[in-house]
């Protein structure tokens, strides 16, 4: 599976309504990861690619959800994005976690692996 492209509306319906919703509660099955993004910006180009082999990497484990900044500003300004690319990362149960810049494929397993796919060891 390739990379989503996300709307606000779609992340209101798959992620999170912020506007009915007071405290976080992630609607989705599966761990997601959201690129914020924009067309003109060079590092979020270069993660690209890694985003798509990630996707294919973790298929079934793990949605990635991009979201142009552009065309999605009042998404961006929910989550206060200041620079671009900027990751939030969501797991099925708990907080979700922001990264801003471009990280490595390597930051990004890991992230994903430690963060996302990690199984509490109580259940």
């Amino acid at each position: 599976m390739a990379t989503i492209q996300m709307t606000t509306q779609d992340f209101k319906d798959k992620v999170f309504n912020y506007e009915v919703e007071k405290d976080w509660k992630y609607k989705g099955k599966i761990p997601a990861m959201i690129d914020f993004y924009a067309d003109w910006c060079g590092p979020c180009k270069m993660v690209a690619p890694v985003l798509e082999d990630l996707s294919k990497q973790f298929e079934g484990q793990l949605l990635i959800y991009k979201v142009n900044t552009e065309t999605e500003q009042e998404l961006a300004a929910v989550f206060g994005i200041q620079s671009i690319p900027t990751f939030l990362f969501i797991p099925v149960e708990g907080i979700p976690v922001m990264q801003p810049g471009a990280l490595s494929k390597k930051v990004f397993q890991q992230v994903i692996e430690e963060r996302l796919l990690q199984k509490d060891p109580q259940q």
